[in-house]
């Protein structure tokens, strides 16, 4: 009789390891990570206040800020990413979507002021609406915009008025909500 040959596949031992991720797949990690902290580093100040992090973290991202030296700078990013390792980085993610209007609620409050944009362009009598969601609201200000761009729109001239409805109607709802108004990065869609 032949001796079974045990091949490393059907070791017993092997079960016991706990599945670690590759050397490749770290490395993955480690880029998200570094990207994360390189977006971080990019805010203000006033913004990185506003962002919810361990004090160590917010500490690594203000020295990195300060940092003017290549190497100095490419030092401290890694010190960010190590710091970054031990904490749980999708609040940090949703709070950099947020600031860039990438996030879903982002996205669906600026949807929610076009529309309420387009409405006021084709009736005035939404202002009463605007009046009621906003109580601030300088409705005076916003029939002159509303009647400036159905002249630009006559004149095929280009949307001044009907952005500045947008930004008015921005700045009333960040007020309301006690955000300040920070434009995202992306441009609203603003072409017609």
């Amino acid at each position: 009789m032949r001796p079974k040959s045990i091949s490393t596949t059907e070791n017993p031992d092997d079960q016991d390891l706990p599945d670690r991720p590759s050397k490749s797949q770290r490395k993955r990690d480690a880029h998200v990570l570094q990207d994360i902290g390189t977006q971080l580093v990019a805010l203000s100040a006033e913004q990185i206040k506003r962002i919810d992090m361990p004090e160590n973290l917010r500490t690594a991202i203000t020295e990195a800020q300060r940092t003017r030296s290549h190497e100095g700078l490419r030092r401290q990013m890694q010190y960010v990413g190590k710091v970054m390792r031990g904490i749980d980085t999708a609040p940090l993610t949703e709070a950099l979507d947020a600031i860039h209007g990438r996030s879903a609620r982002a996205v669906a409050r600026e949807q929610m002021l076009e529309r309420m944009r387009e409405r006021l362009i084709a009736d005035e009598l939404v202002l009463g609406d605007i009046a009621a969601q906003w109580p601030g609201a300088d409705l005076t200000h916003l029939r002159t915009l509303r009647r400036n761009v159905l002249r630009e729109r006559e004149l095929n001239k280009p949307p001044r008025a009907f952005r500045e409805i947008f930004r008015v109607l921005r700045q009333l709802d960040n007020a309301q909500s006690g955000e300040d108004d920070i434009e995202p990065e992306q441009d609203e869609n603003d072409d017609e």
